[in-house]
């Protein structure tokens, strides 16, 4: 019996029927209402300058609107995820879209009141959570049944939809913001055209999860013993490192040289915020060459990258200089885009149709703990110098690569004998859509060569 042949045999009916409609190209839609979300949850980056000096606000209190968001965006993930599982994608990526679009209204009213500015950012952590869980997924399930390849690919799309939202919405938010008049009200108008261009899109999309009134809303994630011990041992520590380095890049580092910069403060803020995240995207290639399942290749560079980072960072702080923080936030970015692409590929190699969507939202709210990053640093920036901030973060960022590098090569690429017989979970069998996983599970012990 060949490795498709198993995998197919052990797959239910309904996941691996090819959807109506899902060509080659049917993951294009589900990625740009990704990236119309990303758009509206990111703009917010550049404009922090913009509301310390229009609004008078603090920088603490500045920073606590942008860590908001992960308030809003982790309920959302975590009922998004297990919603789309239960009534299928579109469900929850569609209404998601108009929510987005309804916090940019929401933050146009920050004139009014800056209560609004709290209000926005956490609906738009609402909308975000909701339709990163079931986007990813979507797009996940779009490039299995549709063209083929391979769930790695699918972890890359979506890294990529979200990465591009995230650039081109503070680079155009932040433009406008400079020169624009009512910037406070114009720098959103673009995103809310987007998510209503976006949102016909993705309602005609094939739907790749049909609604199963009897699927649990919330249920712990099943998974092989394996399985469950590398995510809670190596994905959930790398996790907030994700957004922990992007937030650090876009929200922190630029303010250190507000004075500096003067009034190109605010576009310098905007170019740097679309060059950390294209440097999110353009490292992919170098997390596909990396990647290896058995290997702590790709979690060493991920994290090393941000040591890196951070150190140019601490660097950049001591001698307040504005090259030295944007070559700081492009070394970040591409920590964040090689975490985000190894934390993606891990939930998508574990989980089987029936969790995956819980399983992303259960890693992406882990890894949204990271925008409170910026706000623990400027709390913190009463008992300690930047440098001395930024550096301890630098030893956290070490003390996480030790660890998870030495859990990884520490799993062995071969079951212990004493699992062999151990029953597989179901979604221990689907992991890679090439149906090689499966087949190794089917012989014995699960998730063999998973280091």
């Amino acid at each position: 019996m060949t490795d498709q042949t198993t995998r197919v045999d052990r797959e239910p009916p309904a996941s691996r029927a090819r959807p109506p409609g899902a060509g080659g190209r049917a993951w294009l839609a589900i990625a740009l209402g990704v990236a119309a979300v990303g758009w509206g949850a990111n703009q917010f980056a550049p404009l922090l300058l913009m509301y310390r000096s229009e609004l008078g606000v603090s920088t603490a209190t500045v920073q606590a609107t942008y860590a908001l968001y992960a308030i809003g965006l982790i309920p959302g993930l975590l009922l998004g995820g297990p919603l789309s599982d239960r009534y299928g994608r579109r469900r929850m990526l569609a209404p998601a879209l108009g929510v987005s679009a309804l916090a940019s209204g929401l933050l146009m009213l920050a004139d009014s009141g800056l209560a609004w500015l709290f209000v926005g950012r956490l609906v738009a952590g609402v909308a975000s959570g909701a339709a990163f869980s079931a986007g990813t997924a979507w797009i996940k399930e779009l490039t299995v049944h549709g063209s083929g390849q391979d769930a790695h690919v699918g972890a890359r799309r979506a890294t990529i939809g979200m990465t591009t939202g995230f650039a081109v919405g503070p680079l155009v938010a932040g433009l406008l913001a400079q020169w624009a008049p009512h910037p406070i009200v114009t720098s959103y108008v673009p995103h809310v055209l987007l998510a209503l261009v976006a949102l016909p899109l993705v309602l005609r999309a094939p739907e790749t999860r049909q609604a199963e009134a009897n699927t649990v809303l919330w249920a712990r994630p099943r998974l092989s013993r394996e399985s469950g011990r590398r995510f809670r041992l190596v994905v959930v520590p790398l996790a907030p490192w994700v957004f922990g380095a992007s937030s650090i890049a876009l929200a922190y580092l630029p303010g250190l040289v507000r004075e500096e910069l003067g009034d190109d403060a605010l576009l310098f803020s905007a170019v740097v915020t679309a060059l950390t995240m294209v440097a999110g995207i353009l490292v992919q290639p170098l997390a596909r060459r990396v990647s290896r399942p058995d290997k702590p290749y790709l979690i060493a560079t991920a994290l090393g990258i941000v040591v890196i980072g951070l150190v140019l960072g601490a660097i950049a702080a001591a001698d307040a200089r504005w090259w030295l923080v944007a070559a700081a936030a492009l070394v970040l970015g591409a920590g964040y885009g090689c975490c985000l692409v190894y934390g993606l590929m891990e939930v998508q190699r574990m989980a089987g149709p029936e969790n995956l969507g819980r399983l992303t939202a259960i890693f992406q709210a882990i890894a949204y703990l990271g925008f409170g990053a910026p706000y623990l640093l400027a709390v913190a920036e009463h008992a300690l110098s930047v440098s001395a901030l930024l550096v301890l973060t630098a030893v956290l960022a070490v003390l996480t690569l030790v660890w998870t590098t030495y859990r990884v090569a520490r799993e062995p690429a071969r079951a212990p004998e004493s699992q062999g017989s151990a029953p597989l979970a179901p979604e221990a069998v689907r992991t890679d859509a090439d149906g090689s996983r499966a087949a190794r599970g089917a012989r014995g012990p699960a998730d063999r060569g998973r280091g």
